[in-house]
C-alpha cells in the first residue's frame, strides 16, 4: 500500500507484509459494512438489540450477556499480555502500544465482572464476530508495530499526544459506564433514559470516549493499520449510536429529549 508523502510525516511506512495489508483491508471493510448495517437497522444482536429485526428464534444459540461480554474482551486482553513475553524486541513505542491495548481490554473485563448490570442474553453469533474482530485487530496492531522497528520514526511524534487522548477516553468511557450501571437497582432489568455527564447532549457518550481512546492508541502506534482500525471503529460506533438513538426514540417516544444527539454534541 502506497502512502502519500505528506502522511509520512505522521505515519510509519507500510510494512512489506501481505498479512498486515490484508488485515487492514478486511478489518476496515468489515467495520464499514457493520456500520452500514447498523444504520439500516440490521444490528449485531446484543444488549438492547437482541431481538433486532423481529422476534429471536427459539433455536438460536445464546449466551448470557455477562459471559458474552467476557468473550468479547478476554482473548484480546490475553493477546496484549502475551505480547510482552513473545515479542523479542520492544522499544518505547511498542511498550506503550502493548500497554495501552492490554489496559483497555483489562478495564473492559473488570467492568464486565464488577460494574455492568445485565438484563438478558445475546445471540451467539454476535460475540463470535466481535471477539474475532477485537482479537485479530489487537494481534495485528502489535505485529505491525513490531515490523516498524527497523524503519525511521515519523517526523511528527504523536505518541505523547496519544497517551493523553487514551487516558481521557478511558476515564470518560468508564465514568459514563458507571452512570449507566447506576440506572439499575439490583434485579432491575428495565431500560431507562440515561442522565448525567454528557448524556444530556448525546445518548452514547461512552462511544464518543471509546473513539478518543482508540484515537490515542493509533497516535501512540502511528502505523497505517492502527489508524485504519480506528477509522473503522469510528464508522461502526457512528452506526451503532444512530441505531441506539432510534431505539430510545421508539421505546420512550415524547419522553426522550429530541435535542439529545447520537454521538457528537449538537451535531449528530
Amino acid at each position: 500500500m502506497v502512502i502519500p508523502s505528506v502522511l509520512l510525516n505522521f505515519l510509519f511506512p507500510s510494512p512489506s507484509s501481505w498479512f498486515v495489508t490484508a488485515m487492514l483491508v478486511v478489518n476496515l471493510s468489515a467495520l464499514t459494512d457493520a456500520a452500514y448495517m447498523e444504520i439500516k437497522g440490521k444490528h449485531l444482536r446484543y444488549s438492547k438489540f437482541l431481538n433486532a429485526g423481529g422476534v429471536a428464534k427459539k433455536q438460536d444459540m445464546k449466551l448470557s450477556s455477562r459471559n458474552g461480554m467476557l468473550l468479547f474482551y478476554t482473548p484480546a486482553f490475553l493477546v496484549g499480555v502475551a505480547s510482552f513475553f513473545v515479542v523479542p524486541y520492544q522499544d518505547l513505542r511498542f511498550v506503550l502500544l502493548a500497554s495501552a491495548l492490554t489496559l483497555h481490554f483489562f478495564k473492559r473485563v473488570l467492568e464486565v465482572l464488577f460494574l455492568h448490570k445485565y438484563s438478558g442474553s445475546m445471540a451467539l453469533e454476535s460475540p463470535i464476530i466481535i471477539t474475532m474482530s477485537y482479537t485479530s485487530s489487537t494481534a495485528t496492531m502489535i505485529y505491525a508495530q513490531f515490523l516498524s522497528r527497523d524503519v525511521p520514526e515519523p517526523t511528527v511524534d504523536l505518541k505523547y499526544v496519544g497517551i493523553g487522548l487514551f487516558f481521557i477516553g478511558t476515564i470518560g468511557n468508564f465514568y459514563h459506564h458507571c452512570l449507566l450501571a447506576n440506572l439499575r437497582n439490583k434485579g432491575d432489568k428495565e431500560y431507562k433514559i440515561p442522565q448525567g455527564g454528557l448524556f444530556g447532549l448525546v445518548i452514547c457518550p461512552h462511544y464518543l470516549f471509546e473513539i478518543l481512546a482508540y484515537a490515542g492508541i493509533s497516535s501512540i502506534s502511528q502505523t497505517p493499520y492502527a489508524f485504519a482500525f480506528t477509522l473503522g471503529t469510528i464508522f461502526y460506533l457512528i452506526g451503532r449510536s444512530y441505531g441506539t438513538r432510534g431505539w430510545y426514540l421508539s421505546k420512550f417516544g415524547d419522553k426522550f429529549p429530541k435535542d439529545v444527539k447520537a454521538l457528537i454534541p449538537y451535531v449528530f
